[in-house]
């Protein structure tokens, strides 16, 4: 059992939460050359020296400099195909070369640009459906996946479930699936009406209990983000 962590290009964390994270990843993942130079200028603040690097630089190197890719030569996994985004190359490449990985956070994966952070938030529910499709063996749900931020944890699931976030949690979900019916328990606003037809109807909500729990009309993609 393991702890990945995927740094992205977007704005870097400064709170702790997501730096200790960082600091306790077994294995360490940046993708391509933004990704990398942040964690360079930011590594001696978490780690208090510049002795930790990252297991893998993954992507198309678009960004990577001359310098950076002579250096860490032996650690770049290019991956030139365009088809899926640097983050998405960085996540498959963990399932295919850590199976002792059962958690994944991603960070530095929104803010910057808002069209990233919408694809990336969108692709967690992607990788949740993938683990059931594409990776068979590790079983859905075997994998804790989320994407941190200074402000917000976000994550996915793909059928009815119990969660426990803790009471007093603002808490927001999305769908891409507008047949989809969903009734909770332990919010404040009851999402039975909810119409999964825009981004907002089922946002700003906020949990009354400890458990919250969720019941699917049928299974399918949901986004989930909670502070």
């Amino acid at each position: 059992m393991s702890v990945a962590v995927i740094i992205g290009g977007g704005d870097f964390p400064k709170k702790e939460y997501p730096r200790e994270l960082i600091r306790r990843a077994d294995v360490l993942v940046c993708c391509d050359g933004n990704a990398l130079k942040a964690f360079l200028r930011h590594r001696k603040s978490i780690f208090g020296d510049n002795t930790r690097e990252p297991d893998a630089v993954v992507g198309d190197m678009d960004s990577l400099s001359p310098t950076l890719a002579k250096i860490y030569s032996k650690r770049l996994v290019r991956i030139e195909e365009q088809d899926d985004n640097d983050q998405t190359k960085a996540f498959h490449f963990i399932l295919n070369n850590f199976p002792e990985v059962d958690t994944i956070h991603f960070l530095a994966a929104t803010g910057k640009r808002e069209d990233h952070t919408i694809g990336n938030l969108g692709l967690l529910m992607e990788y949740a459906r993938s683990l059931s499709t594409s990776y068979p063996e590790r079983g859905e749900g075997y994998i804790s996946i989320d994407m941190v931020s200074d402000y917000s944890t976000a994550f996915a699931v793909t059928d009815s479930c119990e969660l426990y976030l803790g009471k007093g949690r603002r808490i927001s979900l999305f769908s891409p699936d507008n047949s989809l019916t969903i009734t909770s328990k332990g919010l404040k606003w009851q999402t039975s009406g909810v119409v999964f037809n825009n981004w907002w109807p089922a946002t700003l909500n906020q949990t009354t209990e400890d458990v919250v729990q969720l019941e699917f009309s049928h299974k399918s993609l949901v986004l989930i983000i909670t502070d």
